[in-house]
């Protein structure tokens, strides 16, 4: 199951002026306890929500592609609770949180989607914990690779696969090295 942010949403936020921000990859787009002005969505490329540790283990919170909001939980907050950064070239819709908050306020409709796309994060989030609750790193992988159509991430980005599993990326590697040997 791969997630695609709720066209019912979308489809309502495209009523509300937006601008356009291009990042390269590795780029801070908000850090932890910054005020929310915006509502991100991904256009193109990824952006991850994370968090990080005070031993610099970093935690994925989510990996955000095309279609899907950023942070959107955060409309109903002053300040981030965790950073955004680019994992990848990116192309991003921002609108002015007031607007979006105007819309969810003001439009029955609207509020109804925005609940029904925080019930779908909620799931996600949800499968996320029990795949970070498997002892193994196959387990935990073989989940992943279920959730995600059976697709790795492209070479050069498979750390931040091994940042969202929980595990090590020498972990990943070994697990991908003895899969690679079992195939043959």
């Amino acid at each position: 199951m791969i997630f695609i942010m709720s066209s019912e949403l979308l489809s309502l936020l495209q009523n509300i002026a937006s601008t356009r921000l291009y990042l390269p990859a590795d780029a801070l787009l908000f850090q932890r306890a910054d005020p929310v002005q915006n509502i991100f969505a991904v256009q193109t490329g990824h952006v991850y929500l994370l968090r990080r540790q005070h031993d610099g283990t970093v935690f994925i919170l989510q990996r955000a592609g095309p279609g899907a909001l950023i942070a959107e939980a955060s409309l109903m907050c002053k300040n981030y609770h965790c950073a955004a950064e680019t994992a990848a070239p990116s192309v991003l819709s921002v609108w002015p949180r007031n607007k979006v908050q105007a819309l969810v306020n003001n439009d029955k409709n609207a509020a109804l989607a925005y609940a029904r796309h925080l019930a779908n994060e909620v799931r996600a989030a949800r499968l996320r914990a029990e795949i970070a609750s498997l002892k193994k790193v196959r387990d935990r992988l073989d989940a992943w690779l279920e959730w995600h159509g059976n697709k790795l991430p492209p070479k050069g980005s498979r750390h931040h696969l091994a940042q969202e599993l929980s595990i090590t990326p020498e972990a990943l590697y070994r697990e991908l090295s003895r899969r690679r040997k079992l195939a043959k």
